[in-house]
């Protein structure tokens, strides 16, 4: 999967907040937003792919309710940000990954914006954040160990690109533009769920193979795969060949619940899940692409 190489971008829906350390007015760090589950050095981080999604303070108790940014700089300087120089045309998105993210935001957006609007209803931009160890952010301080995630009090997308690599090296995902792609289109499903409601109601801390937070998170799979059902319509990338989909399913399937708890903690407990089995996740994402169907995406009726 490319995207087109004479597709324009609009870098303005990433903001690059990169090598800009962080912001703590009132005491440091959430400590990991993803949740450990065994011991030993580097657990903290063996979760953080399950993609959290919603408030990471939430997981510990904790997250403060800071909405605004301090201007950033390291050793005195601004943060540099090239992303609108650097990222224009679907070409720069072939060859660099922070302007794919640019172009997968695109994609994903006219994507949504296109839905609301036949359906009379409009989609609200989010913005993607990209940053570097910590950041503080509408739910509070986090660090990249939380993975990526969506913060419904400022309604922003938070990515460390480091996460890609951990998603292939340490999770075993088989990588790919598609299996990158299934990340940040998650996130933006818990955009989505926040606009039309479903967060408010559904969203939450619950655990376990059939409750809501897994049901939420599963349905958020399932809108990414309906996004890239649609993703060549919207004119930035070329239609997923069979291994672009297989790459995605892999990237589902690696950071399913019981295969995690499995690798870091040799065993399987359902009733600590949070965003569901491979098995599950891999389901809604074939769903979602294969329906291409929001509609389609209702995890909250019948057995998931």
């Amino acid at each position: 999967m490319r995207f087109n190489e004479n597709a324009n971008l609009d870098p303005s829906q990433v903001e690059d907040r990169r090598g800009g350390g962080g912001y703590s007015p009132g005491g440091g760090f959430i400590p990991g937003g993803g949740i450990t589950i065994g011991g030993g050095a580097g657990v903290v981080l063996l979760l953080l792919a399950l993609l959290l999604g919603v408030n990471p303070g939430d997981l510990l108790g904790g997250g403060g309710a800071a909405s605004t940014y301090p201007d950033q700089t390291v050793a005195g300087r601004a943060v540099d940000r090239s992303l609108a120089q650097e990222c224009q045309t679907g070409a720069d998105a072939n060859q660099r990954e922070d302007c794919r993210v640019v172009g997968f935001v695109n994609s994903i957006q006219s994507y949504w914006t296109s839905y609301f609007n036949q359906h009379g209803e409009q989609y609200v931009p989010a913005k993607t954040t990209l940053f570097t160890d910590e950041i503080q952010t509408g739910c509070g301080p986090a660090t990249s160990e939380v993975g990526p995630f969506y913060c419904p009090n400022d309604k922003e997308v938070y990515l460390d690109l480091g996460f890609f690599d951990e998603l292939h090296q340490k999770f075993g995902a088989k990588g790919g533009t598609l299996a990158q792609a299934y990340v940040v289109a998650h996130e933006y499903g818990h955009h989505v769920q926040d606009l039309t409601g479903t967060l408010d109601e559904h969203g939450g801390a619950a655990r376990g193979p059939e409750s809501a937070g897994v049901r939420t998170e599963l349905q958020a799979d399932c809108y990414a795969g309906v996004w890239a059902k649609h993703a060549a319509d919207t004119g930035y990338l070329t239609p997923p060949t069979p291994q672009d989909i297989a790459d995605a399913l892999n990237a589902a399937a690696s950071i399913g619940d019981d295969r995690l708890q499995q690798e870091f903690q040799g065993h399987v407990n359902p009733e600590k899940w949070t965003h569901g089995s491979s098995q599950q996740r891999e389901h809604w994402f074939s769903q979602g692409y294969q329906s291409g169907d929001p509609t389609a995406c209702n995890t909250f009726n019948g057995p998931v």
